[in-house]
């Protein structure tokens, strides 16, 4: 069993239902590798945050551009769709911030990977936007 911390916020059925609605969203765009509609759903400078193969945290900024570059090299341009089983855990800081824990199996090209990451989304205007990416093994990228 997870055992969520107390932050001192509640979230509503409305904050929970709208979050997974845009996991929903984004998790499409990744599948279809529509990176330009994956950048939409972000707030930039986007925040990235992983560890090398040295086993040094690193950090970096990215600008849109970096992002749309990067995640086209990444995610390729095949021509299956990817897809996604995830479990999610959101820790609500407030009703426009929140940290969610994913575990995942992305299957692409037939192959899955299993993987875990983090992810801090705003809401601003009522839209939810994630701002930055926490996923170990990236260092060497950023």
């Amino acid at each position: 069993m997870t055992y969520l911390p107390d932050t001192g916020y509640t979230p509503t059925t409305e904050d929970r239902e709208s979050l997974d609605a845009w996991f929903a969203r984004y998790d499409e765009a990744s599948g279809k590798r529509d990176i330009e509609r994956m950048a939409d759903m972000a707030v930039f400078p986007l925040n990235l945050v992983s560890d090398d193969s040295a086993g040094d945290g690193r950090s970096a900024q990215w600008s849109r551009e970096q992002f749309v570059a990067t995640m086209t090299q990444v995610m390729g341009d095949g021509s299956q769709d990817i897809t996604f089983e995830s479990t999610r855990t959101p820790v609500f800081l407030s009703s426009s911030m929140a940290v969610v824990f994913t575990d995942s199996a992305m299957t692409m090209d037939g192959h899955t990977q299993q993987l875990r990451y983090a992810d801090i989304l705003l809401r601003r205007n009522g839209e939810w936007a994630f701002q930055t990416m926490i996923q170990g093994g990236w260092g060497d990228n950023l």
